[in-house]
């Protein structure tokens, strides 16, 4: 049905509220594409529901107003003009709540300080296993950030969306780490490597695994709660106790994900967790919501 336009009868059922959900979420797709099919859609709402009209462009009028106040407006601009670099980084800024929050702060000063200390205090054999461990849980704060009523303005309104739920959740999850991964794992190559030491890269299967695990539990606790009870479990059970004794206990800690048994089996629970949110992502549409 997304592939063909609108028929006046198919917009006069959708106006009266009597198309099946799935066919509803289809439509309403294609007429995201289409401005036609889209007009057709109005149109039919206004026949069907006189009073619907003052309203809808009160609404819009609200909503244009939010986003040019916000500068939304002037970033879509940029976007599509200037350098693709550029432009790829305007994006990237759109496609997530959590860069325009404190937290892509606290992940800069967290490499940042990790390389003073490294170089400048002579810490790096130390530094080095504790950002390693450290690692996996920094992007659950940014996924935490990224969808709900807590992250987004205008979440009522792009969860109605067809967009919405899971895939709009995916979108910015995937923003968080793409900044994640490129900082952390550069910063983490930079520090000196003792012998024998694991690579810099060696968190990165804990670290999906562990942004999996928070989506999938935040389908039923929303994404919030997901991430943080993820995050204090890991905080509780390894990073706290690694930062609390010897230096040497954090060196000890990055067992939990070094070698090919740890990667296998964060890789197995990475499987299992993208598993149960596929079956649970319809959830995601109501969910945050309520």
């Amino acid at each position: 049905m997304t592939h063909r336009h609108v028929s006046e009868e198919l917009a006069g059922r959708y106006a009266a509220g009597s198309v099946p959900e799935a066919d509803a979420r289809s439509v309403e797709k294609h007429a995201e594409a289409c401005g036609g099919c889209a007009a057709r859609f109005s149109s039919a709402v206004r026949a069907a529901r006189p009073g619907a009209g003052p309203v809808l462009d009160a609404v819009r009028a609200q909503v244009l107003a939010a986003v040019v106040a916000e500068g939304v407006a002037a970033e879509g601009a940029a976007v599509r003009g200037g350098a693709p670099a550029v432009r790829a980084w305007r994006l990237l800024w759109a496609a997530g709540p959590a860069l325009r929050s404190a937290w892509l702060s606290a992940l800069v000063l967290t490499a940042v300080g990790a390389l003073v200390l490294a170089y400048g205090a002579g810490a790096g054999q130390v530094v080095r296993p504790l950002l390693l461990v450290a690692a996996p849980v920094l992007p659950l704060a940014g996924v935490a950030l990224s969808y709900g009523r807590h992250a987004d303005p205008m979440h009522e309104i792009t969860a109605a969306t067809p967009s919405g739920g899971l895939r709009l959740l995916l979108t910015r999850a995937a923003a968080v780490l793409a900044v994640s991964v490129s900082a952390l794992t550069l910063v983490g190559a930079a520090l000196p490597r003792s012998a024998g030491g694991p690579g810099a890269a060696v968190w990165l299967l804990p670290g999906l695994a562990m942004t999996l695990a928070a989506l999938a539990l935040g389908s039923y606790v929303g994404c919030r709660a997901g991430a943080t009870s993820v995050a204090v479990a890991w905080a509780a059970t390894v990073l706290g106790p690694a930062l609390a004794t010897s230096p040497s206990a954090a060196a000890g800690a990055v067992r939990y994900f070094a070698g090919p048994a740890a990667q296998a089996g964060w890789a197995a629970g990475a499987l299992a967790c993208a598993a149960l949110l596929a079956v649970r992502r319809r959830s995601f549409d109501h969910l945050e919501r309520m």
